[in-house]
């Protein structure tokens, strides 16, 4: 999974790095509301992880860009604030997920996983082509019921192609998906 994090404190930054590489996904970190709505222009993301109170801009107002600029990437705030009414606003402006400071990676992780299934169409873990069966939560693959080992970025690629059968993706689009700002492409 590609994904935008959008967090300016560094600490909390580091360690939701740290833990998304480590489940295997493509992370890109930008710590201003400017540089995010400039990243989202830019860039394919399955996801936004989005924090309101940010430098330059805040987060509702780079929500609000996005979302006028048509850019229909599924967004989760992840912030401190914890009001019903900032929880109420926030998925107004159009967010899909709000999630409070502090919280659980595991959680975090799973709401992710949530919103990309949403974007899919698909109601659970498991996407199945003829005779392979992936489960995205616990990154696996089988096929014929034999476990295959695949690689973090054989096993993004393996789920855009089957989740997008029958479409074309250019070699940018699959690049797009599979590596971070700063990544050596292969």
């Amino acid at each position: 999974m590609r994904i935008l994090l959008v967090e300016d404190d560094v600490l909390l930054g580091d360690g939701v790095l740290a833990g998304l590489r480590r489940d295997d996904n493509a992370v890109d970190w930008v710590k201003n509301g400017e540089t995010a709505l400039s990243a989202v222009a830019e860039t394919v993301y399955d996801c936004v992880i989005l924090d309101i109170g940010l430098p330059k801009m805040s987060g509702l107002d780079v929500l609000q860009g996005m979302r006028q600029a048509n850019i229909h990437t599924p967004v989760l705030i992840l912030t401190a604030r914890d009001d019903i009414s900032d929880r109420v606003q926030g998925l107004d402006a159009g967010a899909d997920d709000y999630l409070v400071k502090p919280f659980e990676f595991a959680e975090l992780c799973a709401r992710l996983r949530a919103l990309t299934r949403r974007t899919r169409g698909e109601s659970s873990e498991s996407i199945q082509y003829k005779n392979i069966k992936i489960n995205t939560a616990a990154h696996t693959v089988t096929h014929n019921d034999e476990a295959v080992a695949l690689s973090r970025r054989e096993f993004a690629l393996l789920i855009e192609l089957i989740t997008n059968q029958g479409r074309v993706l250019s070699r940018h689009t699959l690049e797009q998906k599979l590596y971070s700002w700063g990544d050596e492409n292969e």
